[in-house]
């Protein structure tokens, strides 16, 4: 009987691999096969993430929590508070796992100065485009010395933020988390001045939010 080259080679095809063992995968909590499991860390702050420390008072940093794979890990924290220096200060907290991911977490913490005690900036804001109102209203409510809670502070609906007016006439946003809508949006501003003396007070700042523009806001009181 004769076997072309073809048939002959479709034979040991066959045969090598009929012959050939099963691959083993020996799967474990770290690796799937020949891949191995990458872990995620998890890393929240501990306690409030705005702190606003009135005059006299004293900062106790809480840290933050850090995990991975179900274990506590390690984390870092760069920053640093002065009670004694009225500002607006940041704490970042970051845990990484070994392929270098990383999970990161803030705080922010205000101190405030005694020279703002006798300020009231509580009120309703009109927002002025070009020298004349657009239509969109601001409403600040004092809640604490040199703490405001603000109503549309960027003028459009549906955000409440937390201010500070933290040393004379300077007011901010300190970096916040609020509720938009259904879903949370981070939120603070910057280049925030009073004008009380203005006729009718009024005050500058810009929003830094991915809903907003960058352009200075201005806003007088109705």
């Amino acid at each position: 009987m004769k076997f072309s080259k073809f048939g002959i080679y479709l034979i040991l095809t066959l045969i090598f691999f009929g012959c050939a063992k099963e691959e083993n995968f020996n799967n474990t909590s770290i690796e799937v096969g020949i891949s191995k499991v990458v872990f995620f860390p998890i890393l929240s702050t501990k306690g409030d993430r705005l702190v606003i420390l009135q005059p006299g008072a004293t900062y106790t940093e809480q840290g933050a929590t850090a995990t991975l794979n179900n274990q506590p890990t390690q984390f870092t924290t760069t920053g640093t508070v002065d009670v004694t220096k009225p500002g607006i200060y940041s704490i970042a907290y970051e845990a990484k796992n070994e392929q270098g991911f990383s999970a990161t977490d803030f705080r922010t913490v205000v101190v405030i100065a005694s020279n703002v005690d006798a300020n009231n900036f509580s009120g309703t804001y009109a927002r002025h485009v070009g020298g004349a109102p657009n239509g969109q209203t601001s409403t600040w409510t004092k809640i604490a010395n040199g703490v405001y809670t603000v109503v549309n502070p960027g003028g459009a609906t549906g955000v409440t933020a937390t201010a500070v007016n933290y040393t004379g006439n300077l007011i901010a946003i300190p970096p916040q988390i609020t509720e938009a809508g259904l879903f949370s949006s981070a939120i603070t501003s910057t280049s925030g001045i009073y004008y009380p003396t203005a006729n009718p007070p009024k005050y500058d700042w810009a929003i830094v939010n991915p809903g907003y523009g960058t352009a200075l806001r201005t806003f007088v009181k109705q």
